[in-house]
């Protein structure tokens, strides 16, 4: 008697162990599925910024209309500046600088820095068109630049202006910056041709 009952438990606990050992095995197989797909698909982030329509980044490339946006806030920050915000301009610059591009940058922005403190000059940019490729990571602006010296502007000058930028993950970052340079009067130069941003 003793032994039918223990052999109906053996049975019983063996046939427990057997459903637990395929779950776990069903398991480990959706879990490497999972991972395997996970890592696979592109990451994906939905933008809500200050816009009439939503942005998506994704870590297959850039989008066109995320380029324009960041290219025209990044004009803004850069090309505007005046002797009382110098600190921040700098810092703020510095915040979308990619790494491998940080010590060139901060050294040409410093001695930026260094010729305006104390001084009466300042600038703005007005933007009148803009030309991006997110192929090559490249984006143009163009529109008058305005030197002032105190409260009277004493130049406007006609600029065009290149950023290149570096897209890894779903992070855009600023590698180079400067002032397309042009063949002859009038003619902007081949997308390449730069010259270091004015000082």
């Amino acid at each position: 008697m003793e032994a039918g009952f223990s052999q109906a438990q053996a049975q019983r606990v063996l046939k427990q162990r057997n459903m637990l050992v395929m779950a776990s095995a069903g398991l480990a197989i959706v879990t490497i599925f999972s991972l395997i797909a996970a890592s696979e698909r592109d990451r994906a982030i939905v933008l809500q910024p200050v816009l009439t329509r939503q942005l998506e980044l994704s870590s297959a490339g850039v989008s066109r209309e995320y380029l324009e946006l960041v290219t025209r806030d990044a004009a803004v920050m850069m090309l505007n500046r005046s002797p009382q915000n110098l600190d921040y301009w700098m810092d703020s610059v510095l915040k979308i600088v990619h790494p491998s591009a940080y010590g060139r940058i901060k050294g040409d922005l410093l001695k930026i820095v260094n010729d305006q403190r104390g001084s009466s000059v300042s600038q703005y940019f007005t933007m009148e068109s803009m030309r991006v490729d997110p192929q090559s990571l490249m984006s143009e602006t163009t529109g008058t630049l305005h030197t002032m010296v105190g409260r009277q502007e004493v130049g406007a000058v006609k600029r065009t202006f290149r950023f290149d930028w570096n897209y890894t993950g779903v992070e855009l970052r600023l590698i180079g910056f400067g002032i397309v340079v042009p063949n002859k009067p009038g003619e902007d130069a081949p997308i390449g041709a730069t010259e270091p941003a004015p000082q």
